[in-house]
């Protein structure tokens, strides 16, 4: 048996950097199937080294020394977003596959850091964007481009959960982790819209700021004949997407995690079950890592950055600024 197929049959190896809520919530999921958490970086010592001991993994405070000891196929980043940048830079530079969790920075000019170091290194570099690892996602995408409803008419969708309602020190709601409703959660719809139906011709946003974050906006992207209408909120809980077209319409109850899509024309009613998860977000990243490519299928670079050009567009015309960005601007 060749050296390549053995590691093919061997679990995946993960090097995560972070040890908070989103790093415990995946590595829940992906061990209960072929993967392995060989590593852990972290700032936080005491929960660093209680995820090790939980999962067997070699604990590390530096995330260089993670970067020299080796030992794993593939670097997850599941930190505050306004770091996602500097270490996925970091470890493709030192020629390691990245899977990091969304949004993958602050700016477009940050997702195009992390895209040249890709590009240059030639190593894998993926937004962790569950929703479009998912068969439920790619089947109404499928149904859209089928043209199954139709011609577009309109789509709404909302994402909202009571967020103001945590501790004023959650990155959530702090500034200096460019907190807020936009690229925590506004990310899902504002994806989901692009992946349907691409760039937008027009987009409008109108919101609320409050201590220095955003905590509502209803964004609008405008296509040839229709509008997408998204609501995003942190005052409430609700989640919803409907798609109308001239032949029918396609609903997705809890769209950025469904395990369901429901199409409705005169003619039929349709159903599609399946499972939007963290264990097949990993399985198949980690697929096309042993395959040696440096661009996911499921989530492209080019939607990477024109979803964050969304984002910065929308902040524009919010005034939304955060901090660290008026630290930086003042001294350049």
């Amino acid at each position: 048996m060749n050296r390549m197929v053995m590691k093919t049959m061997s679990k995946f190896r993960w090097a995560y950097v972070g040890s908070g809520s989103i790093a415990g919530n995946t590595a829940r999921s992906v061990t209960k199937g072929e993967h392995t958490i060989a590593a852990v970086c972290s700032r936080n010592p005491e929960t660093a080294a209680a995820f090790a001991e939980k999962y067997g993994a070699a604990v590390y405070a530096d995330f260089d020394a993670l970067l020299e000891a080796d030992g794993f196929d593939g670097v997850y980043i599941a930190t505050p977003h306004t770091s996602h940048a500097d270490y996925a830079v970091r470890a493709m530079r030192a020629g390691k596959p990245v899977l990091c969790e969304k949004p993958v920075g602050v700016s477009t000019a940050e997702v195009d850091r992390m895209l040249a170091a890709s590009r240059e290194n030639g190593v894998y570099f993926c937004e962790a964007m569950w929703t479009w690892f998912s068969d439920v996602a790619l089947t109404v995408k499928q149904w859209i481009d089928e043209k199954r409803i139709g011609w577009i008419r309109s789509v709404r969708m909302e994402y909202a959960f009571p967020g103001v309602m945590m501790r004023k020190t959650s990155r959530l709601l702090m500034p200096q982790t460019a907190g807020g409703a936009l690229l925590d959660i506004g990310v899902y719809p504002i994806t989901y819209c692009y992946r349907l139906f691409g760039y937008p011709d027009r987009i409008d946003c109108r919101g609320t700021l409050k201590d220095g974050i955003d905590i509502e906006e209803t964004v609008t992207l405008g296509y040839a004949g229709f509008d997408c209408t998204l609501h995003i909120s942190l005052t409430k809980l609700r989640e919803s997407c409907r798609i109308v077209g001239t032949e029918g319409g396609i609903t997705v109850p809890v769209f950025h995690m469904a395990k369901l899509a429901a199409l409705k024309t005169k003619a039929k009613k349709e159903t599609f079950a399946g499972k939007t998860d963290y264990l097949t977000e990993f399985t198949r990243a980690a697929e096309e890592i042993r395959a040696e490519k440096t661009e996911s299928l499921f989530v492209p670079h080019a939607a990477t950055r024109d979803c964050m050009r969304i984002m910065d567009e929308c902040r524009r015309q919010l005034g939304l600024v955060y901090p660290f960005e008026s630290q930086n601007k003042q001294e350049e």
